[in-house]
This record gives C-alpha cells, structure tokens and sequence, in this order.
C-alpha cells in the first residue's frame, strides 16, 4: 500500500534535485553530482595537535560558492528538505562510509532547544538520523546537550570563537559513551572550536575513539 501511495505522489509531486530544482529520481541530480567535483576535498586527516580532542576528522566539500549557498539555506532559511540532497551525497561516497562503519555510534552537533524550537529542526540531527539508518549505526541524540544558548558562532570572529563555546555542552549519561567509538557530525567546518568542544566532553565521558565529519569546511 505505502509503494502505491509513493507511487501517487510522485506523480503528484514529482520528486527535484535540491540544489537546481530540476526533475530527478534522486535528491541529486546527475549534473549537478558533476558539478560538486569542483567542490570536493575527500580528505581525512589523523590529529596530531594536543589541543584537539577527537582522533580523525573528514572534510567533504569546500565551503564555497553553491555549497556554502545551499548550507546556509538549509540552515537559516526553511529549506529542511535539504536534508535529502546533503545525506545523499555522504552516502554515494564510499570512503566517507567505510570510515563512518568503523564507529559505533553517530551523535549529531546539538542546538539549544529554544533555538531548535524556533528553527523547527537541528540541521546536523536530520542528515545524521539517515546516515545513521542507511549505514545501521546507532544514532545518539539527547545525550550530548547544548546547556547554553550561545550567540552564534557564524557571527564572531575566529578569536572570539573558542571562547564563546567554551563549556556550553555536556554529556548527560556517561555510561552510553564508556569504551564506545564516537563519530560526531556537524555541517561547517571553520576553527574546529565547536567539533572540538563537543569532543573534549564526550573524550571525558569515556569514549574510546572519536572522529569528526564535517559536510564542508570553510
């Protein structure tokens, strides 16, 4: 019954590539997977710095032009749906899901709940939940909390960043992160003082190993 209603619907309402609104079985569309080469960075780094907390970091796409204009309406302007186009591009890349298997477990970036209340959603917890269901890792939600509702760090300067989001997370149960392999994922990569804040908690907390992915880094 569900595949006949699906069916329907995308007759009704065919399904577009969410970055050129054209007609496309996927939430990408064939031209524009082209396009995004120009954006790629594919990259994993091992940490070698003593100030950060988590073990490895992958950086997707370059923060530029298309990506950083498509980040910022998923975030700041209604467009959730974006969420489809973002997840689906983590998941057609198979370095990317080879490492992220390796974990245990996928906890998003948080957001305070009033802003969260009056985004309507956390950008970061959407792609997470389908990364988390399509490559059968445990999403963690609820656990690592933003305590504090911080002036966003989009609007400071690089100094002022580590700073303003020092000490505004916290784990609320310990004993789910113990000896398990963690890999955070947030959208933007710009210091690394949010990433890393959220891993010097959960590294606190007991966590074995810790990576990061990033969708873009600036």
């Amino acid at each position: 019954m569900k595949k006949i209603i699906d069916k329907i619907l995308n007759l009704i309402y065919p399904p577009v590539c969410g970055f050129c609104g054209e007609i496309s079985k996927d939430s990408l569309c064939n031209k524009c997977k082209i396009n995004l080469k120009e954006y790629q960075l594919n990259k994993l780094e091992k940490n070698r710095n003593k100030e950060k907390y988590y073990d490895e970091i992958f950086y997707l796409l370059k923060y530029k032009s298309l990506v950083r204009k498509k980040i910022i309406e998923y975030k700041f302007r209604d467009k959730s749906y974006l969420y489809k186009t973002f997840s689906e591009i983590i998941l057609k890349n198979k370095k990317l899901c080879g490492i992220i298997k390796k974990y245990d477990i996928i906890i998003p970036v948080p957001i305070h709940a009033k802003r969260k209340r009056t985004r309507g959603y956390n950008q970061t917890e959407l792609i997470a939940k389908e990364i988390a269901k399509k490559l059968n890792i445990e999403l963690m939600k609820g656990n690592l909390v933003k305590t504090k509702n911080i002036k966003p760090q989009s609007e400071l300067g690089k100094k002022d960043r580590k700073q303003n989001i020092k000490n505004v997370f916290e784990v609320k149960k310990w004993e789910e992160i113990k000896s398990k392999k963690i890999i955070i994922f947030d959208d933007i990569y710009t210091t690394g003082s949010t990433v890393n804040e959220c891993a010097r908690v959960i590294k606190e907390a007991g966590a074995q190993k810790i990576g990061v992915i990033t969708l873009a880094k600036d």
